[in-house]
């Protein structure tokens, strides 16, 4: 067996190059002092040796590291899927990377994740939500760094904040559904604390269906988020036996408005002629299915666009006071409630 080969260093390459390592540091963390042609020579000289240029030891020496780190609750949720998207593609051209941390929903496995990123000194933190442990609210206040709440407008914001209100957006569809001439509405899911979006999106039906002077009691639940399709269609199935004369069903996620569309096909029940349904989320099989559902989009891509754009500027010391980014969600209106 052949031994493993020595790894390149930077005196390898600053030998190939013809320069000293020090101008190859620079190059690599694209100094002004390093002109193009140089750059380009050190850039080759690496790419030949295979050497890959450990950012460690100058990250610790300068404070800043050049990667953004993010908290998403779920890593197979389209929408979270897709406001990391837009992330890492607006900052992409500002040469920094993101680093995922994973809560599932839990607010107590945020603050440890938390915790982690920040001893990685990363040069801001990105997190899911306005709720936090009184723990995890102290870390981020006194992180030195730009801090960006996203997916909600909370109340007392740590630092900066791109998101939209969820109890709002419910709101929007409930009206329509009244408009409609259904007054028999019912809402599926949002009843877990882990949920804290899928919460406000049932207490804003709450308030829509009071404000209306209509019944608000027909609410579901549909097991701890995120909620499946299985979840979905198990949730209706309890509904149409609790309360058989409902008109219009709201959903917490597309995925679950899904499966409650398919146990109203397996029931024989129609819809929209004898129920109709709403999702959230404007996701790829709302649009796919048959009949399509109803839905809201929250724009989940610009999020993190958005995100990118501001971490860009703080970053940059253009952007000195918190900033606060509302984002309006449409309601996408299908054949499931039209």
């Amino acid at each position: 067996m052949n031994p493993p080969k020595r790894q390149p260093t930077m005196a390898d390459v600053a030998r190939r190059a013809n320069v000293s390592p020090m101008t190859v540091s620079r190059a690599f963390k694209r100094d002004a002092s390093v002109s193009d042609a140089t750059r380009e020579a050190i850039l080759a000289a690496a790419d030949d040796l295979g050497y890959v240029f450990d950012s460690t030891a100058s990250n610790f020496r300068s404070q800043r590291s050049d990667f953004v780190a993010v908290t998403i609750p779920s890593i197979n949720n389209a929408n979270f899927a897709d406001t990391v998207g837009g992330l890492i593609e607006g900052l992409k051209e500002s040469g920094l990377q993101t680093l995922l941390g994973y809560t599932n929903y839990d607010i107590q496995e945020e603050e440890r994740l938390i915790e982690q990123l920040l001893r990685r000194r990363p040069c801001a933190i990105v997190v899911t939500g306005g709720k936090h442990t009184p723990r995890a609210r102290r870390l981020l206040e006194n992180a030195g760094i730009p801090v960006v709440e996203t997916w909600d407008l909370p109340a007392a914001p740590i630092g900066h904040v791109v998101g939209f209100s969820n109890a709002a957006a419910v709101r929007a569809m409930v009206d329509h559904f009244v408009e409609a001439g259904r007054r028999r509405i019912a809402f599926i899911g949002g009843d877990a604390d882990r949920d804290t979006r899928g919460t406000d999106r049932r207490a804003g039906f709450v308030a829509a269906m009071e404000a209306h002077g209509l019944d608000a009691s027909r609410l579901i639940a549909a097991g701890a988020p995120p909620i499946s399709m299985r979840e979905g269609a198990e949730a209706m199935a309890l509904l149409l036996e609790r309360f058989p004369d409902t008109e219009a069903v709201i959903c917490v996620s597309d995925l679950s408005a899904f499966g409650a569309l398919t146990e109203c096909q397996r029931r024989g029940v129609p819809v929209p002629g004898r129920i109709a349904i709403g999702g959230f989320g404007n996701y790829e099989i709302g649009d796919v299915c048959v009949p399509s559902l109803t839905t809201i989009d929250p724009y989940p891509r610009l999020i993190g666009e958005e995100t990118a754009g501001l971490i860009r500027q703080a970053l940059s010391g253009t952007l000195t006071e918190p900033t606060r980014i509302g984002i309006s969600p449409r309601l996408v209106l299908r054949e499931s409630a039209s």
